[in-house]
């Protein structure tokens, strides 16, 4: 299933949500991850990612979620099978 990803803006809590569906492999994370700065230094807006519509996550793109949060984007809908690629992806960077 191909990526599509969806911006909603939520101007009452001053943030923008990416949703995400379908897979997210490297080349569409770091998409997202461009999209996600883009959007932080347009607005001035806090970045949430919605994760409730992935379908499936490699390790690579685990690593640009990673990247993510610790640039202060929140990462929220994460299934358990997902959050546990985003660990396994996190330890082997910490490594």
């Amino acid at each position: 299933m191909p990526t599509h990803i969806t911006q909603v803006d939520d101007q009452q809590m001053n943030r923008s949500i990416l949703q995400v569906e379908g897979s997210l492999t490297l080349a569409d994370a770091e998409l997202l991850e461009k999209i996600s700065i883009e959007l932080r230094e347009r607005t001035g807006h806090k970045v949430m990612i919605d994760l409730a519509d992935l379908s499936f996550l490699d390790s690579e793109g685990a690593t640009v979620l990673n990247r993510l949060k610790q640039q202060g984007v929140a990462l929220e809908g994460v299934h358990h099978f997902i959050q546990k690629v985003i660990e396994l992806a996190e330890r082997r960077g910490a490594a």
